[in-house]
Order: C-alpha cells, then structure tokens, then sequence
C-alpha cells in the first residue's frame, strides 16, 4: 500500500479512488495552507504527493521525501515547485492543465466586463439604497466593450479562449503576443500578431495570460503602463507578480490607464491596500480563475488520474518534468 498526502480537501469520490487502488490517503482537513513542518513529517514514507500553488515543494522538502515518486500540482502553473530539484530526484511533477482553461477565460471575461461598466460598484450603490438618476452624464457610466480592440499578451491555452470570447462575442478585433506566432489562431480569429508596444498602445483591453517566469516578472511595469490608452483597461488572471503592482497603482491613480480587473497579486493573499480604496476602477476577486464546481472537479480528478498512473508504473498524463 502506497501512501498518498493531499495537502488540501480532496472530493470524496477521489479519496475513494485512491483507496480503491489501494492506496493510503492522508488528506489535510486544516484551515489555510498546511504548516510546512507538518507536511514534512506527514510526507515520511509517502510516495506520492498532491499539492497547491501555496505548497513550497523545494530542494530541501524533497531531501526529506525520501520516497516521493510524485508531485502533482492541482494548478496549471507549477512555479511553487523546483523542477529541476524534482527531476534530479526522480520525482515526476505534473499540473492540470486544459480542464480550467474555460472556466479561466470565463472569469477573464467577468473582470473585464465588470471593470468596463462598473459592475461592482454599481451593485455596491443599489445596496446602500441610492439609485443615481438617469441622465447622460449619468453616475457610474462606463466603457464599451463590444467592438473594441483586445490584447491577449500571451496567446496559450486560455488567451485563445479570451480572444474566442472578445472575437466571436463581442466583435473585437483581437491583437496578441506571444513568444511564437500562433497562425493557426490569426486564421481562425483574424488576429494580428503584434510587438509588446504596439498591443498595448491599440487596444482597449489588456489581458494577460503568460506564465510567471524571471523573464515574465513584472513584464507590466511602468513603462507598459505608460504605453496603453488613458482609457484602456488591465486584466490580470495568470500572476500577480507578471504585474507591477506598485506601478499599476501610480498608473492607476495618476489617470494612465482606466481601470484593471485583478484575480491575482503580486504579494498573494496581500492585497495592495490602494488597490482597496480605488472602488471607481478596479475590480478584485481572490484567485477564482478555476472555481467553477465542475472545473474544480475536473481538476482533482487529474490530479488523481496522474498519481494512479506514476503509482501502477505507467507514464503520467501531464508531466511537466
């Protein structure tokens, strides 16, 4: 019997997987992230992991999972564990990727269209019990989206959905880049594949959508922010740290850009406490980019799937190493 630590809840019907093949499951049941000394020790002759993007999973865990064969994240992004570490150990990594990469693009789309016509601050303003007359210099007015330019500043998995859903829903035209050229996309979508400096000068709408990296870290800093329009919008859902944020708030308040919409943070869960004042053009949730019941589902259900094939001897589904 092979012994399984989740550091998180897991569904019950994956637990029942797990233990079905035979398997120990030992899942963490805690508020918050699980303290790293007791991960450490729950990890003493386990041999298969699964994790969250808030688990460090570093050399020094893994010196100490001395029978670790697996680390399956339950995330596509896997920056919170050493690859190479992993790999030198003989430790298969693997993520979730394509199961959240609608649900992702879904909540792009939210941010975007809430940060546009001021949707939260709207909903804020009928509960207080005002409701400002109408007027063309009516209070919360907003921004039109529908015909609009959109920029998809990494044109992977879930930019291709956004720009399906800016493309096809909305009739924008859709500029991107991204470190390769995507034709395929520029066929289907009539999107131009555009330098960093002229996507953010043209479009309307920002979204980004790449991977943290040391060459991604803050890829929007003050000088990108300085290059979109007055009246342009940021959409943040991959990394908080791809985002200046300190930067985003001068832009911000200083009338650079118009507004952002933000599922994610560069000091996560610390929220800038400017971003928390400025109501008027900024729209923030905690990280929901996947938090869909059925997304969430599909996601553990991979994780699991990944666990179970490395644990019987067969090759991972996802493997990132």
């Amino acid at each position: 019997m092979s012994k399984v630590v989740c550091t998180s809840y897991l569904f019950p019907e994956e637990v029942e997987r797990l233990e079905a093949a035979g398997h120990d499951a030992s899942v963490y049941e805690g508020e918050g992230p699980i303290p790293r000394d007791r991960l450490i020790a729950e990890l003493a002759g386990a041999e298969a992991l699964i994790c969250q993007l808030v688990d460090r999973i570093d050399a020094e865990f893994l010196d100490a999972a001395s029978r670790l064969r697996i680390a399956a994240n339950v995330a596509v992004g896997y920056e919170n564990v050493d690859v190479a570490a992993a790999r030198e150990r003989d430790i298969v990594v693997t993520n979730t990727p394509d199961v959240l990469t609608e649900a992702t693009a879904d909540l792009t789309f939210a941010l975007l269209l809430g940060a546009a016509r001021r949707i939260a601050e709207a909903d804020a303003t009928v509960r207080r019990g005002e409701f400002p007359a109408w007027g063309l210099e009516q209070e919360l007015t907003g921004i039109d989206v529908f015909g609009k330019t959109l920029g998809i500043v990494g044109m992977g998995r879930i930019g291709l959905a956004v720009a399906r859903r800016g493309r096809f829903g909305f009739g924008m035209q859709v500029l991107y880049h991204n470190r390769t050229r995507r034709r395929a996309a520029e066929e289907e979508l009539g999107a131009e594949f555009v330098p960093l400096d002229r996507l953010l000068a043209e479009s309307d709408f920002v979204c980004v959508h790449v991977p943290l990296t040391d060459e991604t870290r803050h890829l929007i800093g003050s000088g990108e922010l300085a290059r979109m329009k007055p009246t342009a919008i940021l959409i943040n859902v991959a990394r908080g740290p791809v985002v200046d944020e300190e930067a985003l708030v001068r832009a911000l308040d200083a009338g650079e850009i118009a507004g952002a919409g933000l599922d994610v943070y560069e000091r996560e869960p610390e929220v800038h406490p400017r971003l928390l004042d400025l109501r008027e053009c900024v729209v923030l949730a905690p990280h929901l980019g996947s938090a869909t019941r059925e997304t969430r589902r599909s996601m553990a259900r991979l994780a699991v799937d990944n666990v179970l094939a490395v644990l019987s001897g067969q090759p991972p589904l996802t493997p990132v190493n």
